[in-house]
C-alpha cells in the first residue's frame, strides 16, 4: 500500500487514519502494541505523527493487513529482521509507487 500524505512535519491521528483508510482506534491500538511508534503528543494529549512514525505505520500495516501476520508475529518478525524487513519493504514501496504511475499514464492513453 502506497501512502499519499503531503509533505509536513506532523500529522494528526485522523490524517494517517484516512491515509491507511482504518479506524483511529486501530492507530491507537497499534501505538500502544508496537514499541517502534512513538507518536508526540502536544499539551491537549493530541497525537501528531512524523515522518518517520508514517513509515513505522506503513511496515506494521503491511505484515499485519497485507501479509497476514498476527500481532505477535509482527512483533518477533520486526525485532528479528528489522534491518533486513525494513530495506525490502522500502524496495517494495517504490515499486509499488511506480507501478501507481505507470497504471495513471495507462489511463491517460
Amino acid at each position: 500500500m502506497y501512502v499519499d500524505l503531503p509533505e509536513k512535519m506532523y500529522y494528526s491521528i485522523g490524517e494517517v487514519a484516512d491515509a491507511f483508510s482504518v479506524n483511529t482506534s486501530l492507530i491507537r491500538f497499534w501505538e500502544k502494541e508496537f514499541d517502534i511508534l512513538k507518536p508526540k503528543k502536544n499539551a491537549k494529549g493530541n497525537r501528531k505523527f512524523t515522518q518517520e512514525d508514517i513509515k513505522n505505520l506503513e511496515l506494521i500495516y503491511h505484515l499485519v493487513k497485507e501479509r497476514g501476520f498476527t500481532l505477535e508475529g509482527a512483533k518477533i518478525h520486526l525485532k528479528e529482521q528489522k534491518q533486513g524487513v525494513l530495506d525490502n519493504f522500502e524496495l517494495i514501496r517504490k515499486l509499488e509507487y511506480i507501478k501507481g504511475q505507470l497504471l495513471k499514464i495507462k489511463e491517460q492513453l
